[in-house]
């Protein structure tokens, strides 16, 4: 509750008056807040909307353990970015019955602009015929120049692919712009194979920050859960 009401610039207490019946520390995917007006701002200042995205890509592969790992990519086509994005994933059988379903989530707390991440869900026992189905949940357009995401970008990547094709070592430099630190640094590698599809996700976690218009070098592995890795794409996020 009190991030929502940092990010729709109104007080918590505000909020939760607003919401009597909606309890603060069990509030379940989809539920529906009312944002109050903020008295602060009556000349109605932008903040931030609800904000469709494009699902450009549904992946299941069975995992030897008898689950199965779900990729659904989701496109952000704004020239913002976007915070909070979220689908429902079900896996359904053949007469459509819901047999399982999950929250997927980006492995990014921001989608950036005019690029692809794809939501992640993994399901227990899944039967490998199962067929999944994707409704979207939340998608929020950030406000320019949100204080709470720093300008950072990749360079002088390198990825080798092995040669089974199914994982790759990766490495580059986090470039940070700006006159502030970052204090949290994510660098995520998506994995695609041949025809496009997503077939595996690794984040990779600063263990330093970066001083203001510094770098940092990453170095991970991403491995497939599906094909051979043709290319792997890199998104990062920086956090004062």
């Amino acid at each position: 509750m009190s991030g929502i009401a940092e990010q729709f610039g109104v007080s918590l207490d505000a909020l939760l008056a607003a919401n009597p019946e909606v309890s603060s520390n069990a509030m379940s995917v989809g539920t529906t807040l009312k944002i109050p007006g903020d008295p602060a701002n009556p000349s109605g200042e932008p903040t931030p909307t609800p904000a469709p995205f494009m699902v450009e890509q549904i992946e299941c592969y069975p995992a030897t353990d008898g689950g199965m790992w779900c990729f659904v990519l989701a496109h952000n086509g704004f020239s913002d970015f976007m915070e909070n994005v979220s689908a429902q994933i079900s896996l359904v059988d053949a007469n459509g019955g819901v047999l399982a379903s999950q929250t997927g989530l980006l492995p990014l707390n921001i989608l950036p602009p005019n690029a692809s991440l794809p939501l992640i869900a993994y399901f227990p026992n899944a039967p490998a015929d199962a067929k999944p189905q994707v409704q979207i949940l939340t998608a929020i357009k950030l406000l320019p120049n949100d204080e709470r995401y720093l300008p950072a970008t990749v360079n002088n990547i390198l990825v080798q692919v092995n040669a089974s094709g199914h994982s790759a070592q990766v490495n580059g430099l986090v470039l940070l712009n700006g006159e502030k630190a970052a204090r949290q640094v994510w660098v995520t590698g998506t994995a695609y194979d041949e025809e496009g599809g997503v077939v595996g996700v690794r984040r990779w976690e600063s263990a330093e920050g970066i001083s203001a218009g510094g770098s940092l070098p990453f170095e991970f592995m991403v491995s497939s859960v599906g094909g051979r890795i043709a290319r792997v794409e890199f998104a990062v996020e920086a956090r004062p």
